[in-house]
């Protein structure tokens, strides 16, 4: 899908920093801008997973201890030299 110009306005500090960014210089502005937004959203994209992992297993310590407890038990592990 071709992409769609679109106006926005931008901090000229900002604008600075974005225009003197290696990669913004290589590969140009809306390719550095929109790379920039796409990461962004991968990672509240990940917070909101993240978020929904805590809330699954909240105070749910003991319960995961006394399943994985045989499994961590079989485990070996290193000795200390």
């Amino acid at each position: 899908m071709p992409a769609r110009p679109i106006q926005m306005s931008m901090d000229p500090q900002l604008l600075r920093r974005v225009d003197a960014d290696p990669e913004a210089k290589r590969r140009g502005r809306s390719a550095f801008i929109r790379a920039a937004i796409e990461s962004y959203l991968r990672l509240k994209e990940r917070e909101a997973f993240d978020e929904q992992l805590r809330r699954a297993y909240q105070g749910k310590a003991a319960e995961l201890e006394r399943e994985f407890r045989p499994l961590m038990e079989a485990q070996a592990w290193p000795e200390d030299d």
